[in-house]
């Protein structure tokens, strides 16, 4: 869906800046200080090796990453909740990066960054041994086959995913599309991953409990649409 354009958007990124992740070097010219990229957002110079430094991130604290965070109901509090802990919230839309930035904004979150790109290639983006978990919520589920190499469970963007994560790092899945779950189950399987939990009912499930909701599960889940889940270790 379209979201609608945020008035005084421009403003308020400028006023949360604090917040906002520098981004992947531009492919034209990764040190050129002065170029910027369609929309509201500066492009800053951005070197990978020294991603955490540039950005404010502690190095001391674990370090999460969800791609596709939506409007941040849940990185955010799950930032919230885990103050030990770095949470990078990654996705596309200016405007909806605008309502993930009023979140952090009125939690006072300390332990958040927004990335304002999407990320497709996540070795562009961090070094290796950087991540100690990453987060997958409703993701797209492209359903065409010949799309099946941008779902973010293809198993090439596994591959891409253990790439830059540290032992013993995990990936999580949710899904209301029992197509996308089953066809990712394989994909998992190719890229040799382990799983720690799974389940085809996550609500009414032995990890309910513990279980953060994004808008758009809460949505789907309260008109009687089941969740899938399932955790993996990535290495």
């Amino acid at each position: 869906m379209r979201q609608r354009r945020v008035k005084k958007r421009s403003l308020f990124l400028q006023l949360c800046s604090n917040y906002i992740f520098i981004g992947a070097p531009d492919q034209r010219n990764p040190y050129e200080q002065d170029v910027k990229p369609a929309g509201d957002l500066p492009k800053q110079p951005y070197i990978k090796e020294t991603f955490k430094e540039s950005n404010g991130i502690p190095v001391d604290k674990p370090l999460y990453l969800e791609i596709g965070s939506g409007k941040g109901r849940f990185i955010t509090e799950l930032a919230a909740k885990n103050p030990g802990s770095f949470y990078l919230a990654c996705e596309g839309g200016l405007n909806i990066n605008v309502r993930i930035l009023q979140k952090a904004q009125e939690l006072g979150l300390d332990n958040l960054k927004v990335i304002t790109e999407y990320i497709t290639i996540p070795t562009e983006w961090f070094p290796e041994n950087s991540l100690d978990g990453i987060y997958l919520n409703f993701s797209d589920p492209w359903p065409k086959d010949r799309h099946a190499h941008r779902r973010l469970t293809y198993h090439k963007m596994l591959e891409g995913y253990k790439a830059v994560a540290k032992p013993g790092a995990v990936l999580q899945f949710k899904t209301d599309n029992d197509d996308l779950f089953e066809w990712s189950l394989t994909e998992f399987e190719t890229a040799g991953l382990k799983t720690l939990e799974i389940s085809r009912d996550l609500w009414n499930s032995q990890y309910a409990a513990s279980n953060i909701m994004t808008e758009y599960e809460e949505k789907f889940g309260s008109n009687g649409k089941t969740i899938n889940y399932i955790k993996l270790q990535l290495k």
